[in-house]
């Protein structure tokens, strides 16, 4: 696995850090935790809590999820790459994970926990705000996104 440096121009080509200054994305980096992952590594558990959003910085995942009827077969809904994120539900709503998110490849991850969340807003609510608004943007894309192919699918 090759040695992305993450600094403040990589952070920025992630939209969660759009809009962000310099010295935002400094105090951002000071929260960030990396995790190098092996290949067919369980990030999150579909009904496990979860509470951090995650950056692919290297490697790919797969966003799994098993059938809640009674053939509880696993489906591959996405294959997430280098600049995706995942996570950011259980953020926002605080829930159980909708899905599980596998290391298809060996992956390096950089995360984001909710108490840093929480740190950044008594440091810079600011850059806070900044983030929960790129947060929600994000989400709403993905919903688009999904509301676009679930019209394609009723299509007769």
């Amino acid at each position: 696995m090759s040695s992305t440096v993450i600094n403040n121009d990589f952070l920025s080509s992630y939209s969660m850090f759009g809009g962000l200054e310099d010295w935002e994305l400094d105090l951002v980096q000071s929260f960030l935790t990396e995790h190098t992952l092996d290949a067919g590594v369980t990030v999150l558990h579909q009904g496990q809590q979860n509470s951090a959003v995650y950056f692919i910085v290297e490697g790919e995942v797969a966003v799994v999820r098993r059938s809640e009827n009674t053939d509880g077969v696993e489906r591959q809904l996405a294959t997430l790459k280098v600049g995706d994120s995942f996570g950011e539900m259980e953020l926002i709503e605080i829930n159980t994970c909708a899905a599980s998110i596998v290391t298809t490849i060996p992956s390096r991850l950089i995360s984001l926990s909710n108490s840093h969340f929480y740190q950044i807003s008594v440091t810079s609510l600011r850059t806070y705000t900044m983030l929960m608004l790129n947060l929600a943007r994000d989400i709403s894309r993905r919903l688009r996104t999904a509301d676009e192919l679930l019209a394609m699918i009723n299509v007769h």
